[in-house]
């Protein structure tokens, strides 16, 4: 069974007799990081790497080393991830527009991840409900993220999934006012989703919550950081985030278009005692008085002055700057894809954008693309290809190499269109609908990248 790296580097499956010196380890990941490095430096690679900038790597690099050894809990020893964290989540609210309403006062909550932040959105609308509803429900439009119903399994709370116009990308909004009930505490929209780059009809939403008296959470984890800054630039964004009356929380992505390292996310509040009911506290153990703001325990301080650094160091202008840089290139990318009456993008996306086709499967482009090095994310009903545009996107050459690609990638497709396709959606499964067989695919796909170290090796 083949193995990464196998053909260079001995495997560990048990720690070594005598530790590896340390020269040597260095000089192993040095050749694994640089070989991963080029498959993103070309630019060609959806989403995943944000800013694909070394410089700006070592920098952040060398802010985390200062802290990477402190835990945050203890903040008797280092009172800097207060002021980091605190300003982090300060400078995300002022971005996405989080003002004092009466006696609401704005707050924050700086997790792991985008998928971290959904789930503390819904722990948070389950207890903040408690006195209301033992059985709670959401509303979420069938584009929002997974993590929604992952963490609606977690917590017990249902999730109502709302049909989506795929001509638009847009939720349903008559769909989900006929599903508000009693027991639903909160609707939720993207902006942008993951899949088509679309953004829900957030100011409609809002008006829907306060009409029902429950919270509408707006999933930014992708647009968070871009779109505020798209919107500075003039470009037609409508209103997404916490100034739109019936807006109660909002996630946004400090590692991704906040360009800082991966483990950070923002989860804002327009109500601090919102964000309160999700705190876990525990007064009678024996270990002493325990309390964590979020479901992780000990955090790396390292992540959140890297994380500080990065928003500090940029500054609004350079958001500004890298958005439009960003923009403009997925504006002339997308006008690639609307060159050829075959492809259609759907929907009115922003930064990212997705394309399907009706006269063959749009995978057989995926395919052809793959030959000459470019990275899609795949999707399905309809099958289609997205592209998150990101700065390596912004590099000379690379929007004219993608119109040739894909222009060669189109011919491809109409030449193979009576023969099956070699790609599939990869992100959220395999084209076609969920059968016991793709879910045990995708259970040994998970089990083969946590358990292939222990393969038993051949003879």
């Amino acid at each position: 069974m083949s193995f990464p790296y196998d053909d260079r580097f001995a495997i560990q499956r048990a720690l070594p007799d005598v530790g590896i010196p340390r020269e040597e380890i260095l000089t192993q990941l040095e050749a694994m990081s640089a070989a991963e490095d080029r498959t993103w430096e070309t630019g060609q690679c959806s989403g995943t790497m944000y800013c694909g900038d070394h410089d700006h790597y070592d920098f952040l690099n060398h802010a985390f080393g200062y802290f990477s050894h402190v835990n945050t809990l203890q903040r008797d020893m280092c009172p800097s991830a207060t002021k980091f964290e605190s300003e982090v989540i300060a400078m995300t609210l002022d971005l996405l527009h989080a003002t004092p309403r009466g006696d609401a006062t704005p707050a924050g909550l700086i997790t792991s991840g985008g998928s971290a932040s959904i789930a503390h959105a819904v722990l948070a609308y389950r207890e903040a409900n408690r006195g209301r509803t033992t059985q709670p429900n959401m509303i979420k439009p069938e584009t929002a993220h997974p993590a929604f119903s992952k963490a609606g399994h977690l917590f017990g709370v249902e999730m109502r999934v709302a049909p989506v116009d795929r001509t638009t990308g847009q939720v349903d909004l008559d769909w989900v006012a006929d599903h508000v009930d009693d027991d639903t505490v909160a609707l939720v929209g993207s902006a942008t989703n993951y899949g088509y780059g679309t953004i829900d009809p957030i100011e409609e939403l809002g008006e829907l919550a306060l009409r029902h008296d429950v919270g509408l959470h707006v999933d930014g984890c992708l647009g968070g950081f871009i779109l505020p800054f798209a919107r500075e630039l003039g470009y037609d964004v409508p209103p997404f985030d916490l100034a739109v009356p019936g807006v109660t929380t909002m996630s946004a992505d400090t590692h991704k278009y906040g360009y800082a390292l991966k483990g950070t996310s923002v989860l804002a509040f327009n109500d601090q005692a919102l964000r309160n009911a999700q705190y876990f506290y525990q007064t009678d153990w024996s270990g002493g008085k325990y309390c964590s703001p979020g479901m992780d325990g000990s955090r790396s301080g390292g992540l959140l002055a890297a994380t500080w650094a990065a928003m500090v160091s940029l500054g609004r202008e350079g958001y500004r700057r890298y958005a439009g840089e960003i923009l403009a290139t997925a504006a002339t990318m997308r006008a690639a894809v609307e060159e050829h009456p075959e492809l259609r993008v759907i929907g009115r996306p922003t930064f990212l954008f997705s394309f399907t086709a009706d006269d063959f499967d749009v995978y057989h482009v995926n395919d052809f693309l793959r030959t000459r090095g470019w990275r899609l994310n795949g999707q399905q009903y309809p099958n289609a290809l997205h592209i998150a545009v990101t700065r390596p996107q912004t590099q000379p050459g690379v929007a004219e190499r993608w119109a040739t690609d894909l222009a060669a990638a189109v011919d491809y497709a109409r030449a193979h269109r009576d023969q099956p396709a070699q790609s599939g959606a990869i992100y959220g499964g395999v084209p076609g609908g969920p059968t016991p067989e793709t879910d045990d695919l995708i259970r040994f796909f998970m089990a083969d990248m946590m358990d292939h170290q222990m393969a038993v090796p051949e003879p």
